[in-house]
């Protein structure tokens, strides 16, 4: 089971989405609602709200799964270095990134216990959803500032613990056992975390209301992820679609988001002193 927000949200479409289909798609929807919270800006090139990413940079995606963020990255023309513990993933990413722009592709099979890249290599450094499953956050931190070069933009996200304590008894139990997630991060733990890796943290967000309450209902739905057809689950996703087509919309998704969320994002910079 991978990571839900990895798995589900990380498109990186070409075009934004400007509307959803008359049968509302979930993930499309899902993937709507992250645009509308900052992921994925044509207009900018931001990654995500504060995170830009230019033909000029050398990306590293740790734990890069299904691919959507650096395919996003790709289509800026970085540098792409992508690092996974699953092979297939890693394979498969490194294909979906072969009709981007990329200056260059550079692949890794790893479980990033270290790192096999270079010091001062990456000026962007992208890892979501990942910390929540590693042994050791502390270790896994280092090396991540390792490899960035001084001055290097970081963006990290893990659950958000108010999301995660609604699964506690109604999730599977395998979601919070090894390879998942292992344990949840507090806001001020996963602040502390990277401060602690010495970061400098620029930003620190939260989002994912629709997918809290999607994984709620995908639970007692008891359906695949390859076909979540299920009427709570469509029922759901056409009332999220009514709320965000809705006057006040946005206004009521952003009080949603900051009382349930499913991630928490940090950007974060390394000081142009080495660390």
């Amino acid at each position: 089971m991978l990571s839900l927000l990895k798995k589900l949200t990380n498109a990186s479409p070409a075009q934004p989405v400007a509307a959803v289909a008359e049968k509302t798609d979930p993930y499309m929807l899902g993937l709507h609602d992250a645009m509308l919270s900052g992921w994925f800006n044509q207009q900018t090139g931001e990654l995500f709200t504060g995170f830009p990413v230019s033909p000029d940079d050398t990306l590293l995606d740790v734990g890069c799964g299904d691919g959507g963020n650096v395919h996003f990255c790709g289509t800026r023309g970085a540098k792409i270095i992508i690092a996974d513990i699953d092979a297939a993933k890693v394979e498969a990413t490194r294909q979906r990134l072969s009709d981007t722009p990329a200056r260059d592709v550079e692949c890794h099979v790893t479980d990033c216990n270290p790192l096999p890249i270079a010091d001062a290599t990456a000026t962007r450094v992208v890892s979501t959803e990942v910390i929540e499953h590693v042994n050791d956050p502390a270790q896994f931190l280092a090396e991540l500032v390792r490899v960035g070069k001084p001055g290097a933009l970081y963006l990290l996200s893990v659950p958000h613990p108010s999301s995660e304590d609604l699964q506690k008894d109604i999730a599977a139990p395998e979601y919070f056992q090894k390879p998942n997630h292992i344990r949840i991060i507090s806001e001020e733990q996963f602040k502390a975390m990277v401060s602690d890796a010495g970061l400098e943290i620029i930003s620190h967000s939260q989002y994912g209301f629709y997918w809290s309450m999607w994984m709620m209902l995908f639970w007692e739905a008891k359906v695949e992820f390859s076909n979540p057809d299920h009427p709570l689950l469509n029922h759901w996703a056409d009332t999220w679609q009514a709320v965000l087509d809705s006057p006040r919309g946005a206004q009521i998704k952003q009080a949603l988001d900051a009382v349930v969320a499913k991630s928490q994002v940090i950007i974060a910079r390394k000081p142009a002193a080495s660390v």
